[in-house]
């Protein structure tokens, strides 16, 4: 039975932990949550690990992370004992038809994108009713107007907890509970991705400047925005 979300966003709009204890009920059938273990992961999936420890995590290794996102991933998840951790990736067959020197990124970000994470997580995600994300307002483009619950191209849920989270309510939660910060940050990368495509911000820069610098883009494709790669059902 699909789901009146603007009602549950009048009802949960304020808060986070509400709206999670909602999803994680059983309300919106199988929820998972997607985290890049990035710069603000921690919060979310902190938050996630005391309403739903259960709650399946999935985490995209693209093949190109930062060797301090793959350290942090395993540090972060032991330390809150995430039990059901799937880390999942692309095809290797299709890796090398499509982009067997690691330079599509070069040439077509949106494409890359979509053979390591659109395609994979669509895969991954297809026995799911919805899933948790932690983008926020203050991330600012197609963020701006970011509602708690909304539907995804596929149809299913799209849970955003943080939606009305600033940087300072996210620093103010980690340093409460006293949680692990992703090692890039303290060099200057405020929103991580892929190694080839991510770069630190100088400060006073927008915090994802550093995402594709350069270029046109502002997404991976995960999170779809109009004529950008767009996730689908995995067929």
């Amino acid at each position: 039975m699909p789901h009146d979300l603007v009602s549950l966003n009048a009802r949960f709009g304020g808060d986070a932990e509400a709206a999670l204890r909602f999803s994680l009920s059983g309300a919106l059938g199988r929820v998972a949550l997607v985290s890049s273990f990035g710069a603000e992961s921690v919060a979310l999936l902190h938050l996630v690990s005391r309403v739903g420890p259960k709650t399946p995590v999935l985490f995209i290794d693209t093949l190109m992370l930062f060797p301090e996102t793959l350290a942090y991933q395993q540090e972060v998840a032991a330390r809150l004992n995430l039990s059901d951790l799937r880390v999942i990736g692309p095809d290797r067959e299709a890796v090398f038809a499509e982009d067997p020197d690691a330079v599509l990124h070069r040439a077509n970000p949106d494409a890359c994108c979509d053979l390591r994470k659109t395609r994979p997580l669509a895969g991954a995600l297809g026995g799911f009713d919805g899933w948790i994300s932690g983008r926020k307002r203050v991330q600012g483009g197609a963020r701006v107007g970011l509602d708690i619950f909304e539907r995804d191209t596929t149809g299913q849920v799209k849970i955003n907890p943080l939606a009305g989270w600033d940087t300072q309510d996210i620093a103010g939660y980690i340093a409460r509970h006293d949680l692990p910060r992703h090692p890039l940050v303290a060099r200057g990368f405020p929103s991580i991705g892929c190694a080839p495509c991510t770069g630190p911000v100088a400060e006073g820069e927008d915090p994802r400047a550093g995402r594709w610098r350069g270029q046109d883009k502002t997404e991976c494709g995960i999170h779809f925005e109009n004529g950008r790669v767009i996730r689908r059902k995995a067929s």
